[in-house]
Formats: C-alpha cells, sequence, structure tokens
C-alpha cells in the first residue's frame, strides 16, 4: 500500500512546522517546575537538619526562574528568554507580596474563629466586672469564656464614626480648593508641604496634639480643676487625634482623583452657563465619586487600628460607653493591645490571648466591611452612561 502525501497534505505540515518553528511546547512550563520542586526539596533536605517547607519553596522558586531562562534560551532566542525571566521574576514577587497577607488572615482565622464560634457572646459583652478567677476558672474547671469585646467594638465604631466626620469635609474642601481655585499659587504650595509632612507624623504625636489641644481649651474655657483636666480623655479627643492623621490621606488621594476629571467636562458646563460652584457639584465630584470613595476607606482603614493615640487621649474603660464627651472609651486596638500585654489572669493568660485574637478578626472583618461599603458608595454615585 502507498504511503504517499498528497502535495496539499505535505504542504500544511510544512506550513505548520514553520509556525511553532523555534517555540518552545506549551507543556515546558509543568516539566521544569516539577523539576525545581523536585531540586528544591532535595536541596532543603541537604542543607538543613530537618525539612523546611519555607526553605523548599524559595528555592524551588529560584530554580524555576533559573531554569526556565535557561530552557528558553536554548530553545527559542535571548529576546524571548530575557522577557521570559522579567515575567517570572514579576510573578514571584506578586506572590512575595501576598505571603504576610495570607500570613496574617490564616493566622488570625486559625486563632479568633474557633473563640467566636464557640463563644459567640463574646460579641455582645464587655469586661465589667470580669476578674482574674474567672479565667482561672475558664483554664481549670472548663467554664465558658467570661467578658466579651462589645465596649472595644463600640469604641472603635464611634470614634472612627466621628474622625471620619471631622476629616472628610476638611479634607474634601481643602482638595477642592487646592484642583480648582488655587491657580497652583504659593498658598497652594504651603498647603501641600504641610500636608506631606502631616502624612508622616507619629501617630502617637497626633495623639498627643489633640489631647494637649483639648485640655488647653479646658483649662482656657472652663476650669483647671483636677476634675475638669480630667474631661480631656475623651472618645472625642481620639477622634481629633484620628482626624490628623485621616486628613492628609483625603487631601492627598482627593486631589489626585480630581485632577483625573477632564477639563473638557469643566468647559461643557461653563459653556452651558453653569457656574463654578454647580460644576464642582454636579460634574467633578461625580465624576471622580469611585476614586473618593477610595481614599476615604484608606484613610478610614489607616486610623482604625491605631493604639497609640487612643490611649493617650481615649483612656481604657471596661464597659460600654456610647458618649463621646464624657468618660473614656476603648477601642478594638486598645482591647487587643491590654489583653495580650496585661491579661486578666497573669498566671492563666490563654482566656485573655482567645479575645485578643478574636478582637483582632473582627476588626478584619470591619475593614473589609469598609471596603465593601466604599465600593458600594461609589457604584451607587458614579456617573450613569448612556447606550
Amino acid at each position: 500500500m502507498s504511503t504517499t502525501q498528497s502535495p496539499d497534505t505535505r504542504k500544511r505540515k510544512s506550513s505548520k512546522n514553520a509556525l511553532t518553528k523555534g517555540q518552545k511546547p506549551s507543556w515546558t512550563w509543568m516539566v521544569v517546575a516539577a523539576a525545581a520542586l523536585v531540586v528544591g526539596a532535595a536541596l532543603s533536605a541537604l542543607l538543613f537538619e530537618s525539612f523546611s517547607v519555607v526553605a523548599w519553596i524559595i528555592f524551588a522558586a529560584i530554580v524555576y526562574v533559573i531554569a526556565m531562562f535557561i530552557t528558553t534560551y536554548s530553545l527559542e532566542n535571548r529576546r524571548k528568554a530575557t522577557d521570559g525571566l522579567w515575567t517570572n521574576l514579576v510573578w514571584l514577587a506578586f506572590l512575595i507580596a501576598l505571603v504576610p497577607l495570607i500570613s496574617v488572615i490564616v493566622t488570625v482565622l486559625g486563632n479568633g474563629l474557633p473563640t467566636l464560634i464557640n463563644n459567640p457572646e463574646i460579641l455582645t459583652n464587655d469586661m465589667k466586672g470580669v476578674a482574674g478567677a474567672d479565667d482561672i476558672s475558664t483554664v481549670e474547671e472548663g467554664t465558658s469564656l467570661a467578658g466579651g469585646i462589645l465596649h472595644g467594638l463600640v469604641g472603635t465604631l464611634m470614634i472612627t464614626l466621628a474622625s471620619t466626620i471631622i476629616s472628610v469635609p476638611i479634607g474634601l474642601l481643602a482638595s477642592i480648593y487646592l484642583v480648582e481655585y488655587s491657580n497652583d499659587n504659593w498658598f497652594a504650595s504651603l498647603i501641600r508641604f504641610f500636608v506631606d509632612v502631616m502624612t508622616g507624623i507619629p501617630s502617637i504625636v497626633a495623639g498627643l496634639f489633640a489631647f494637649a489641644g483639648v485640655t488647653l481649651f479646658i483649662q482656657t474655657f472652663i476650669s483647671e480643676s483636677p476634675s475638669a483636666l480630667q474631661q480631656a480623655k475623651t472618645g472625642f479627643t481620639a477622634a481629633i487625634a484620628l482626624s490628623v492623621l485621616m486628613i492628609p490621606v483625603v487631601v492627598r488621594s482627593t486631589e489626585e482623583m480630581l485632577r483625573v476629571v477632564p477639563n473638557e467636562l469643566r468647559e461643557a458646563s461653563y459653556a452651558l452657563g453653569v457656574r463654578k460652584w454647580r460644576t464642582i457639584v454636579k460634574v467633578v465630584i461625580p465624576t471622580a465619586i469611585s476614586g473618593i470613595a477610595s481614599g476615604v476607606t484608606l484613610a478610614i482603614a489607616r486610623v482604625t487600628g491605631e493604639t497609640a493615640p487612643i490611649l493617650v487621649t481615649a483612656g481604657f474603660a471596661t464597659n460600654v460607653n456610647w458618649n463621646l464627651f464624657d468618660g473614656w472609651m476603648t477601642a478594638l486596638p486598645v482591647y487587643i493591645y491590654r489583653q495580650l500585654t496585661e491579661p486578666t489572669a497573669p498566671s492563666h493568660s490563654d482566656p485573655s490571648h482567645a479575645r485578643a485574637w478574636a478582637g483582632a478578626l473582627v476588626l478584619i472583618v470591619i475593614v473589609m466591611l469598609l471596603n465593601l461599603i466604599a465600593r458600594i458608595v461609589a457604584k451607587a454615585f458614579a456617573p450613569k452612561t448612556g447606550k
């Protein structure tokens, strides 16, 4: 039987070979990855007394990047090998950046979630009346975990809400002035300079500034008595301290978003006879609302986990306090810090640590919810596009 191929068949095969010539097979990376894992495991076993998963992954990643460069260089050419090398390095950097995030999430979930599942009442109880004997009883007798994080949760929400109410209008108006009215004059340059300086100040300095300012106000307008000066430590003072940290973030992020808005939109509005302030309110801000909401969310996330300024300005309480202007108030970061450093029962610190991990998990959930709310707000207020 004749096996001679027709001219059309030979033409199609030669065309296919011409298209794939000088290219490595699509499965090359899988073979190289498998070999890199084997070599990485061997290096980890040889260089360390006990097998290390972290060392194995690091060695395997290094071997994979080098082996893929050599393989691509051999099968294709130098240009594609260099391009592949930088692509792999970018992916490697991305994965390295994810390691701390994943590690934090896994650690907090592993330590905090069992406490919340086994003791859901921790979300509705505070630490009023909880003593070391309660934690000792929990460890030795297996009683339910006493106390909770309700006062810290309420304090965090109240202080953060107050600081947001203070910071967002100031930051938004300052950004509108810088972009729409200043024409980059010397005063605008001065504002930008001080905003940059405020961005880098330590949080404890913001706390001291707010505490000193409220104390001076009380001494000047109320009384210099020790009982009156005790009023300086309140949730409102903590909100002022956090607003000092929030304002520069809101100003810089909002300014950048307003500058992104095309000038053609402003000019079209002016051409229709619309006044400048109405153009800003109806055209500029709605166009940039998505970025503004993201910037505000970043500012809130920046201050939600602050501990030092709240310790200085709001003190520490064991009960729920809804009044920002009277009495000490506890935020979740301060609660977590105190539970870790000063356990309720120093000889039996496991219950305090369990409450701290549960508080940390709730704090992460709050930040995630804030991001979700920001996306919903941005989508709801974004300009509607016609079809």
